[in-house]
């Protein structure tokens, strides 16, 4: 990261102008207004149903009609992650249909990400393209119920090579997408060459989902909430792959790993944003409206304050989402990781801050699915584990922080 932070950030451009007002209709128009449809479609057949709501689809055409698509990726879109960001934030406020509604919904992003930088000619042929065009969806199998997976390079999935053929036997879990129908392939991180230095071990290779010896065995809960799309664990016996299949090059996964879960990681922070926002949008009309005490709950003090305290986490947390978004786009994701670092950290903490505050107004109806708290709180909390714990996070942090220089020097301490 640069020593020297532009103070001002740049303006958006036209085009990136136009977007965010067309997202702001398509959400207030489109996406809003569909949530109760897609949570009578996607629960009618339980928690063990995860087929896609037809709702999602019809979304889908809406936003690709309207040229809201693949915005995430600026190869595709045009926009640099500082443009995508605030139309990423209004994803965020309907987290399980805006996002995939603009075919921007993890992990197929980073996986499309990673396809685009990494995969060849006859990948991005068979997989990359169905993925940009909404037709198939896919998952990430990194982590492992066995090991501490927040230590990339304890991952013990074996891929060994058998002539043409990679030979992949391993247990993972949290395995995002698995359940979806329309999950074509996986993204399977393992170890291709235990004795080799520390990073240069694991080795990423597509599993196409029908290969013989992937079982997906059962979805897992956040929270006791069951996503449509799944959280699942997974197994790999004798799972045969050509060696066509691998992602880059045979040891690179955890280069690869890094390349694809940072901008995941900024991108799960815009999302978050959005989140935030609604929930203090969400707090704000709850104050207004509910009379206790013989007034209304905004004229007590402490509400007000949670009302403050929240704008001002969700403004800082932009910020600093921001600020990293736009070294991304000047200075590239390497120069950019402890900021990413930064945000992954700030801004879950300040949504799970505000949409906790919001559930206390709410009261009882906060802690159910009257209202969208309860499940928001129960995803962004998840969000300090996922893509890596925050510890993990403030250890890259203080590792930055110990090794720069001062612009100044600290002075000496008078004794």
């Amino acid at each position: 990261m640069s020593d020297h932070p532009d103070l001002v950030l740049p303006a958006p451009s036209a085009r990136a102008v136009e977007l965010h007002d067309r997202m702001v209709a398509f959400m207030r128009d489109h996406v809003l207004p569909a949530e109760t449809t897609y949570a009578e479609q996607a629960f009618a057949g339980g928690p063990d149903d995860h087929r896609v709501p037809a709702v999602i689809e019809d979304l889908k055409r809406t936003a690709r009609e309207q040229g809201l698509w693949n915005l995430f990726l600026p190869h595709e879109s045009g926009l640099t992650q500082l443009e995508y960001a605030p139309i990423a934030e209004l994803s965020g406020w309907s987290n399980d249909l805006g996002p995939e509604a603009i075919n921007c919904q993890a992990p197929d992003t980073g996986n499309m990400e990673l396809l685009h930088l990494l995969g060849t000619e006859a990948q991005k042929e068979r997989w990359l393209r169905p993925l940009l065009d909404g037709e198939i969806r896919s998952a990430f199998a990194m982590t492992e119920p066995d090991v501490a997976s927040s230590d990339a390079t304890n991952i013990a999935t074996r891929i060994e090579r058998d002539g043409d053929e990679y030979v992949v036997n391993g247990r993972k879990w949290w395995t995002s997408g698995a359940m979806d129908p329309r999950c074509a392939l996986f993204v399977v991180m393992g170890k291709t060459d235990p004795e080799a230095v520390r990073h240069r071990q694991q080795t990423m290779v597509v599993v196409p989902r029908e290969t013989a010896g992937v079982t997906v065995v059962r979805d897992l809960p956040v929270f006791g909430h069951h996503d449509q799309h799944g959280h699942a664990v997974v197994t790999f016996e004798d799972v045969r792959v050509p060696v066509a299949n691998v992602v880059g090059e045979e040891g690179g996964g955890f280069a690869a790993a890094q390349a694809r879960l940072g901008p995941g990681r900024i991108h799960h922070c815009m999302r978050a944003l959005g989140a935030a926002e609604r929930a203090l949008a969400l707090l704000v009309a709850r104050a207004q409206q509910r009379v206790a005490f013989g007034s209304p709950l905004a004229d007590q003090g402490v509400v007000r304050q949670q009302i403050a305290e929240s704008r001002l986490e969700i403004d800082q947390a932009r910020l600093l989402c921001h600020r990293a978004c736009h070294v991304i786009d000047t200075e590239g994701n390497k120069a950019a990781a402890s900021l990413v670092a930064m945000a992954k950290v700030a801004v879950p903490r300040a949504a799970t801050a505000v949409i906790d505050r919001a559930i206390q107004v709410h009261g009882g109806a906060g802690v159910t699915d009257v209202t969208p708290l309860a499940a928001m709180y129960g995803w962004h909390r998840a969000m300090r584990l996922f893509d890596g714990p925050d510890e993990v996070h403030l250890r890259s942090i203080a590792k930055a922080e110990l090794g720069r220089e001062p612009v100044l020097p600290p002075g000496s301490t008078r004794v």
